[in-house]
């Protein structure tokens, strides 16, 4: 097979993040604004949101189970048969979803059915993150291992764009009653032809340099993720823990926010969706300055830096939120994914270069997936506890502890800017 050009390998791990987190976001957001009421219908609006929120919540659970089966694979066959499998499975979940009958149709089966398939989702993109950050970097040129690392922290911005301008555009185009009835389920049904578009890139590619020669060379393991916990656990606790702030930072911000914001706020769904497409832009903004930059100065000191900045942007939660004003609002969610994007984006390169390429795709991909459960998968249910409890002030302590968390972390982890990946 000819080699892929550096530009081809971009696009493919930039691809499959891109339409996996679509995937995984249009899921969010229909959460926030109507799964509680298809599925848990006899519930009171609060407990529908709760319970559409647990559900959210089971992928990430997935996830590192996920990180691992996929892992093993892809440890031990190759990144380029795996990364196809998880995209294939996310993509079946998916679809599923949105063609699955409400609670009025199967009753309780329904709510089953739907936490199956989103557990389905979290295998799936278990398996994609760790895969498409190798395809990126072990055949990254000197020098640019955090830049070509940056091409599948792109995705999710992307993928969430994606995502949210499907519900803007149904919003607008369709009453509530027509949303709640079967709006909803198109962006989910849509995700079939993206997953085709996908898999034929993903197919065209050929094994990355640094597992060919691991391959070649026989120092592949069996069961790749023994040799990781028992030499390699540290990396895994502590990355796991560095990606809590970033986690933490997108789902308050989208997924919290949103529910809040059209339910106490005063917000219509399209006006907050809206100003989540202005606040993404800043997202995806961040991506390759913050990828740039520790390329040339570090991926600790910019992880450092922008960790310090989204603990002071928990304290601007609340008076923000509370301000009611669309442009103050907008602030607070472009400021809070300014700073995903720059904790984010150096992790493409970070969390493989913490491992030996025998072990690098469990281990990447389980030390992101892992974080995945401490930041992300029951932060809009916290924050939900949280406002009922203490108001907004209590979810901005959350942030800020959150990203001190992380900071903690990276602090504790190795500066391998300069490592060898094969």
């Amino acid at each position: 097979m000819q080699k892929p050009s550096t530009t081809h390998i971009a696009f493919a791990s930039f691809i499959g993040t891109a339409i996996e987190f679509y995937d995984f976001y249009i899921y969010a957001m229909a959460a926030a604004l109507v799964i509680g009421q298809v599925f848990f219908p006899a519930s009171d609006p609060a407990t529908q949101s709760l319970n559409a929120f647990l559900t959210f919540g089971i992928a990430f659970i997935a996830r590192p189970v996920g990180a691992i089966v996929f892992g093993h694979f892809g440890d031990k066959v190759g990144r380029k048969a795996t990364l196809a499998a998880s995209l294939l499975l996310m993509g079946i979940s998916t679809l599923l979803i949105g063609l699955l009958p409400g609670y009025d149709t199967l009753g309780i089966w329904a709510p089953i059915a739907l936490c199956i398939l989103r557990f389905g989702q979290g295998l799936g993109l278990g398996g994609e993150w760790g895969g498409a950050a190798l395809l990126a970097t072990e055949h990254a040129p000197a020098g640019k291992r955090a830049w070509f690392g940056m091409f599948p922290q792109l995705g999710p911005s992307v993928g969430f764009l994606m995502a949210t301008l499907s519900y803007l555009a149904l919003s607008l185009w369709l009453t509530d009653a027509q949303f709640k009835a079967w709006g909803w389920r198109l962006p989910f049904i849509a995700s079939a032809l993206l997953v085709g578009v996908g898999l034929y890139v993903r197919f065209k590619l050929a094994e990355t340099p640094a597992f060919a020669s691991a391959l070649a060379q026989h120092k592949t393991h069996a069961m790749p993720i023994k040799p990781l916990l028992s030499q390699h656990l540290r990396p895994v606790l502590l990355g796991a823990l560095a990606m809590v702030v970033c986690y933490n930072l997108f789902y308050t911000a989208t997924v919290f926010c949103l529910s809040y914001g059209t339910a106490n706020l005063g917000f219509t769904r399209s006006d907050f969706l809206g100003m989540l497409c202005v606040a993404i832009l800043f997202m995806t903004l961040a991506t390759p300055i913050s990828a740039k930059l520790s390329d040339i100065y570090g991926r600790k000191p910019v992880l450092l830096f922008s960790g310090a900045l989204a603990v002071l942007a928990g304290f601007a939660l609340s008076p923000l939120l509370e301000s009611g004003s669309v442009v103050q609002v907008t602030l607070f969610l472009s400021l809070a994914l300014f700073l995903m994007g720059a904790t984010f984006a150096p992790m493409g390169a970070y969390l493989p270069e913490q491992f030996p390429v025998a072990v690098r795709y469990t281990g990447a991909g389980l030390a992101y997936q892992l974080g995945g459960i401490l930041g992300a998968s029951m932060a809009p249910y916290i924050s939900q506890v949280l406002v009922t409890a203490g108001g907004l002030a209590w979810v901005g302590a959350y942030v800020s502890i959150a990203a001190a968390v992380s900071f903690i972390a990276v602090l504790l982890l190795g500066e391998r800017r300069g490592s060898d990946l094969l």
